[in-house]
């Protein structure tokens, strides 16, 4: 029975595949592509040790203490317990399969959308600046703390801009699949912008791996 709840749970808040494979073998702090100071001026130094050492792995490690919880309550067949630990394993499920896609879409190299991302990024908002114009308009607009996000849609093969609260993953929320996301919570950016969300969220596209977002879009729309 305790299997069969834990399975039904997961269901009803989908975590996509990487959550599913990290119910086997736990959650790990990814490795950056790039050094904390490597995307100043836009994103401090102290900000992304910060954002990825203490917050990231905060996420991951809570994460890690909820799973064996989980396993515990399956050995007990405590109902009552594995429901209880929905809330848990999505806040912080999220909040690591979130900043996982933030550190692979963000370079300090100059980068372009591909032909393909960039002819459906005309064909739904207009233009490559509309779109940064309404993704940036959703992040600035999220009310306390969550994420902006440009999604695929596997339904309609079109591209979306949306917001999640907290830390909810777009997949699972939306179900639009996750191909660029702007961290809107003060930890992201306070310590260099202040209360200033507007100036973070618009600089931040100076610093987006449009190859990494191009390979997503790939990937997503096969």
């Amino acid at each position: 029975m305790s299997a069969k709840i834990v399975q039904n749970m997961l269901k009803s808040a989908p975590f996509s595949r990487l959550y599913m494979s990290q119910i086997r073998s736990k959650a790990t702090l990814p490795c950056l592509k790039f050094e904390y100071k490597d995307l100043e001026p836009i994103i401090s130094r102290d900000i992304m040790e910060i954002h990825h050492q203490k917050h990231h792995n905060t996420y991951v490690v809570n994460y890690n203490n909820t799973l064996d919880k989980l396993q515990t309550a399956v050995a007990k067949d405590d109902t009552a317990a594995i429901i209880s630990l929905s809330p848990a394993l999505k806040f912080n499920g999220g909040g690591h399969i979130n900043h996982s896609i933030f550190w692979d879409t963000l370079t300090p190299h100059s980068t372009k959308p591909s032909d393909d991302l960039n002819k459906a990024l005309i064909q739904n908002f207009g233009s490559c600046d509309e779109f940064k114009k309404q993704l940036a308009t959703a992040s600035i607009a999220v009310q306390g703390s969550g994420w902006g996000w440009l999604g695929f849609n596997p339904q309609t093969k079109k591209l979306a801009v949306i917001s999640c609260a907290n830390q909810d993953p777009l997949f699972p929320t939306t179900g639009l699949i996750p191909l660029f996301g702007i961290d809107v919570w003060e930890h992201a950016y306070y310590l260099q912008y202040k209360n200033v969300r507007a100036d973070y969220v618009n600089a931040i596209f100076e610093v987006v791996d449009w190859d990494a977002v191009s390979k997503r879009f790939s990937e997503a729309s096969i």
